[in-house]
């Protein structure tokens, strides 16, 4: 919020604060304080229209006033002494002037309802607020832990790192780590968005927060109840919301200099009406003038739409870092997809092995499997289990860039790589027929002749063909980047509907084209945040795919979508795309409140109390249409795509 011209309290919120943050709408101060001072006011009118004592009433419009201006006075006072003014100081301003002109009642009309409006920001601010930092509220109060040959039950904060937890069905995990022992279906839903239950077993990562299923589990410690993905999401998002997008700048802009051009403007008013007319009445509709001109609704217009549609993206496994964010996710036309890993399951399967020089399958794996055992390449991965345990190291491994594995086994040379690299002489068909397969086709050699290749797969995601189908349907301009083959590049992309595709790309490569894409159209890059990280930087917008546990993709991308499923994209899309409707609905009904109210202020068609009201119910509104932005609606189960499996035997000739 502007600090210029916000609208909610002036003084900054204590750090400890959070702990006493409202629940009820009644829990709050500025709420309270309207309240009372509203009974006083009816019991001041009560005893107007009775013809009651008149000091009274006016003792009670004073009390009113009194007790309603405490929540937006003092702290207008700081502010001024910090030669700071905002929208409190325009009320302050309207209210001393009234009381002035004798126009108490006026006065506190105007103080009661301005800490209605108060009230009201700070309890939709601060409820969205809640609502992110109620994901927190997933860990579970205890976790089980073995400690000395024994089951010891512990804080989350206790947990310490390469401590065994012991999770039994049911329950929630405590805090990030890696199962040891045990095969359960994990329920990841208020994580990642996805419904589903995940497959789980020894190895796999699980996360703060998710349900085990039904296998009692052995989780090794790796990371702090501080640390763990879930505190992590919450410090992120909650420090990125400060960042502003083009509409709050918009905002700001034209709130911050506002303020002071309308203390100059009423000033000129009645100076200038007093030489004209009547002080007492050019006064008073100077005092209307500054109520009117007022920007508060402008002012929380932006944040309250931003904190609450990030928050309702955070619950639905879409990590958006702040308004800057929100916008461009709302705003880009086009979409570059990465291919392995966002288009496919990043799960690699040997499918096919051609022999050549009267060597079997089983020599071909096996000299592949020992160039491949100490690579971390995503292929050696499908190698290495496809060729089974019985594995021996080559020696004097090295790794050359772009192209392939060289060694030696025994006293033999041996080399593993890309066509064009290694020449596939009598297996040129073979290769040629594995890449419009849609495989990548590496060659292996030994002591200088061919004598197989190796065709691995990374299978399509079940949901790509139809969110890509959605995404063109919806007007974006879809474009695939991959490091793969062209041949292998464009079997894949006419599967999943893609048109236009750059293939035999390194990570510098993805960059330049994101930037030559860029100049036609506001483009995101969607990735796995680390091979990828300098295309999401150069993107408008860096979309980081399967990023929970992963700090380089959450810290790279702008936008971070949790969970494995592709249809959170188009999800995020239009809960994007829909806030950001929002936001300019708000900048728009706040300006014209203001357009329509300063004319008629200025010519005496509407006092103050009419100003007054006019303008917190359009705060109300502006508010009320903001927090609309936090209703975001999540995959259904039903929707969900069915996981197989991944095969990693070798797929029979």
């Amino acid at each position: 919020m502007s600090d210029a011209c916000g609208c909610g309290h002036d003084e900054p919120r204590p750090e400890n604060e959070e702990e006493h943050e409202p629940e009820k709408l009644w829990q709050v101060t500025e709420i309270r304080a309207a309240a009372v001072a509203g009974v006083l006011l009816i019991a001041g009118l009560i005893v107007g229209w009775t013809g009651g004592p008149h000091p009274i009433e006016l003792a009670l419009y004073v009390l009113a006033l009194v007790v309603a201006g405490y929540t937006f006075v003092l702290s207008t006072l700081k502010r001024l002494a910090r030669g700071k003014i905002g929208v409190g100081t325009l009320m302050t301003i309207a209210a001393v002037g009234a009381v002035l002109l004798g126009e108490v009642e006026e006065a506190a009309m105007l103080a009661f309802l301005f800490a209605i409006s108060e009230g009201l920001e700070e309890y939709s601010v601060t409820r969205t607020r809640r609502g992110l930092r109620a994901l927190l509220s997933l860990v579970p109060a205890t976790a089980t832990v073995a400690r000395g040959g024994r089951e010891e039950v512990v804080e989350p904060g206790e947990l310490r790192l390469g401590e065994i937890m012991i999770v039994k069905p049911g329950e929630r995990i405590a805090t990030d780590g890696i199962i040891r022992s045990g095969r359960t279906a994990l329920d990841v839903s208020a994580i990642t968005g996805e419904s589903v239950p995940a497959e789980a077993g020894p190895g796999d990562e699980v996360f703060a927060g998710s349900i085990n299923g039904t296998g009692a589990l052995d989780v090794e410690v790796t990371a702090s109840a501080q640390d763990n993905s879930l505190a992590k999401i919450v410090r992120i998002v909650e420090a990125e919301q400060s960042r502003k997008g083009e509409a709050q700048r918009l905002a700001d802009k034209i709130a911050k200099p506002l303020v002071p051009a309308i203390l100059v403007a009423a000033a000129a008013i009645a100076a200038v009406g007093s030489l004209l007319g009547d002080p007492r009445v050019w006064i008073e509709r100077a005092l209307v003038v500054l109520v009117a001109a007022s920007p508060c609704a402008l002012a929380i217009a932006v944040p309250v739409t931003v904190f609450a549609a990030v928050g309702a993206a955070s619950k639905l496994g879409v990590l958006v870092k702040g308004g800057a964010a929100l916008e461009a996710l709302g705003r880009i036309r086009g979409i570059a997809l990465d291919k392995t890993g966002t288009l496919t399951r990043n799960r690699p399967t040997v499918i096919d092995i051609a022999t050549a020089n009267g060597t079997s399958r089983a020599e071909v794996l096996a000299v592949a499997a020992a160039l491949e055992v100490r690579s971390e390449h995503p292929l050696a991965k499908a190698i290495l289990a496809a060729a089974g345990d019985d594995i021996t190291p080559a020696e004097n491994v090295e790794a050359v860039t772009s192209a392939g594995l060289t060694g030696r086994l025994g006293s033999v040379t041996v080399r593993l790589g890309r066509p064009g690299w290694i020449e596939p002489g009598s297996l040129a068909a073979d290769v040629e027929r594995m890449q419009h397969a849609g495989a990548t086709a590496v060659l292996i050699e030994r002591d200088g002749i061919v004598i197989g290749a190796v065709a691995v797969r990374d299978e399509l995601r079940p949901e790509a063909a139809e969110v890509v189908a959605g995404l063109r349907r919806d007007g974006y301009h879809l474009v695939m980047l991959t490091g793969d083959n062209e041949r292998t590049a464009r079997a894949l992309a006419a599967d999943v509907g893609i048109d236009e595709i750059h293939a035999d790309l390194r990570p510098e490569d993805k960059a330049r084209i994101i930037e030559q894409l860029g100049r036609q159209r506001s483009m995101a890059m969607v990735g796995d945040g680390v091979n990828d990280a300098p295309a999401l930087a150069t993107a408008d917008l860096g979309i980081a795919m399967g990023a929970m546990g992963t700090d380089v993709a959450i810290e790279t991308a702008d936008v971070a979508l949790m969970g494995e499923d592709l249809r959170h994209l188009p999800q995020a899309l239009r809960h994007a795309r829909r806030s950001r409707r929002i936001m300019l609905q708000n900048i728009g009904l706040s300006l014209a409140i203001i357009t329509v109210l300063m004319p008629l202020a200025l010519f005496g068609a509407l006092g103050l109390a009419a100003v007054v009201l006019v303008h917190e119910v359009a705060e109300i509104v502006v508010i009320a249409n903001g927090v609309r932005a936090g209703h975001a609606e999540a995959l259904t189960p039903a929707a969900q795509p069915v996981e197989k499996a991944a095969d990693t035997a070798v797929a029979p000739m």
